[in-house]
């Protein structure tokens, strides 16, 4: 059992985490406050109040079957007042299907510029694509949040989906019912549906990318033929220990249900979970702790290689969403064409970029910039790309300093009206192409 320092009334201790994904974890801010053996569950010490949040139904079987007891100052019913529909901003849900005009096409935007005026996580969030159907609880959304200021009384959890948080710019302090979790650049976090969380800056204004999954929650992939070890290790994610708020301060909670947004005045603090145990949490990850495996003598593996995480659909091998990464790496297969092959694919991509140069696209591709290649709409290296890895010198080399990602899912991702106006959008992405000229040449023979 984890012990965390208990805070005082009005704020939350230092962020301290147990290690490991998927994990029954049980952790305590006040000594005592979780039942032990034979106690009952639902007989708590301190006067607190047991509750289970579930993020699967009663029956799944045990491997599957997500859930948490939480032992709270309040239950989360008396969170909960008369809730109001509110205007959700820029942020839709799945399916969306007619706020876009653009024909179909390869797509890419500049990075969103920061804005000025004070913008909280929710004001900030506004949604690029949308995929499948969040009532189906199949598919996803691909965001892109900009924030200026905290939520010191403002709270949200989300009915619809979990949502993986990637920071690009600025890093931010996620006070949730489970402890607290500070994820910086080159760190992901992933909040389960139905949590309550607040999100705070932690050193200025702040930019990144969210992936809202309507489907099976993400979990690690098979390794297959990899065997054991490589990719991402269970031991590399961090879950909060326990820490809670004690105040009294009038606030609002927001809750996100079927793309609706709705808002509810409270007057105390809903992150008042003093201990807590199971296997449904939040955590975060260090993406630099990727393992990567790849080609060392010839031939190009298939992306699937450094998939993170994934949402499992019903169809195996197919997945609601998988979260790629393309890190560090050596380079080192020879007679080979080291870059991504020119592709049409049934899955479609929204890429980032978090820091550094993405080795397919060394000019218009910046960090905090995005890109879409849907369903069967072809893509690949650019024409420099080609020409550098057509002639170069095979040596092994070391892809240094760079971190780009995508979300992938089964359906085609569907463009919101924001990300079709926005002035990032470059009109002229598919010119990245035009270089690439006819060269067959019978007189031509493979190397």
């Amino acid at each position: 059992m984890t012990k965390a320092k208990r805070p005082d009334t009005n704020s939350r201790s230092e962020p301290a985490y147990m290690s490991g994904f998927g994990n029954s974890f049980a952790t305590e801010a006040i000594a005592g406050a979780l039942p032990v053996g034979r106690n009952s569950p639902q007989r708590c010490a301190f006067g607190l109040y047991a509750e289970q949040l579930s993020g699967s139904p009663f029956t799944a079987p045990r491997g599957a079957n997500q859930r948490s007891w939480l032992y709270r100052i309040r239950p989360a019913v008396r969170h909960h007042g008369r809730f109001k529909q509110v205007d959700a901003g820029n942020w839709r849900t799945a399916p969306c299907l007619v706020e876009s005009e653009l024909p179909i096409g390869q797509l890419r935007w500049s990075p969103t510029p920061i804005p000025d005026k004070p913008l909280t996580f929710i004001e900030g969030l506004s949604t690029m694509t949308t995929a499948g159907d969040a009532n189906a609880q199949s598919g996803m959304a691909a965001h892109v949040y900009t924030v200026t200021r905290s939520m010191p009384n403002q709270y949200l959890f989300n009915a619809d989906a979990e949502m993986m948080v990637v920071p690009q710019e600025g890093a931010l302090r996620l006070r949730t019912e489970f402890g607290v979790i500070e994820v910086s650049p080159g760190e992901i976090a992933l909040l389960p549906r139905g949590m309550i969380f607040a999100v705070d800056l932690k050193d200025g204004p702040a930019r990144g990318y969210v992936c809202e999954n309507y489907g099976g929650a993400f979990t690690l992939p098979e390794r297959g033929p990899i065997g054991a070890n490589c990719l991402a290790n269970q031991r590399d994610f961090l879950t909060p220990v326990a820490a809670y708020e004690d105040r009294e301060d009038a606030g609002e909670i927001f809750v996100k249900w079927c793309g609706r947004l709705y808002r509810s005045e409270i007057g105390h603090s809903p992150l008042d979970v003093v201990a807590w145990h199971g296997n449904y949490a939040p955590c975060k990850y260090d993406l630099r702790h990727f393992s990567p495996v790849g080609a060392i003598s010839f031939d190009h593996p298939d992306p699937s290689i450094y998939t993170v995480l994934t949402s499992p659909s019903e169809t195996p091998g197919t997945a609601n969403i998988d979260f790629v990464i393309f890190p560090e790496r050596w380079a080192v297969a020879e007679n080979t064409f080291r870059p991504p092959w020119y592709h049409r694919n049934i899955m479609s991509e929204f890429m980032g970029l978090i820091y550094g140069q993405y080795d397919a696209k060394p000019h218009g591709f910046v960090p905090g910039g995005m890109s879409l290649h849907n369903c069967m709409m072809p893509h690949g290296p650019d024409n420099d790309a080609f020409e550098h890895a057509s002639t170069v010198e095979l040596k092994p080399v070391k892809l240094t300093n760079t971190m780009a990602f995508m979300f992938e899912t089964r359906y085609p991702q569907h463009l919101t009206r924001y990300a079709s106006n926005l002035p990032t959008r470059q009109d002229d992405y598919a010119d990245c192409w035009s270089g690439l000229q006819k060269r067959f040449d019978l007189s031509i023979k493979q190397s």
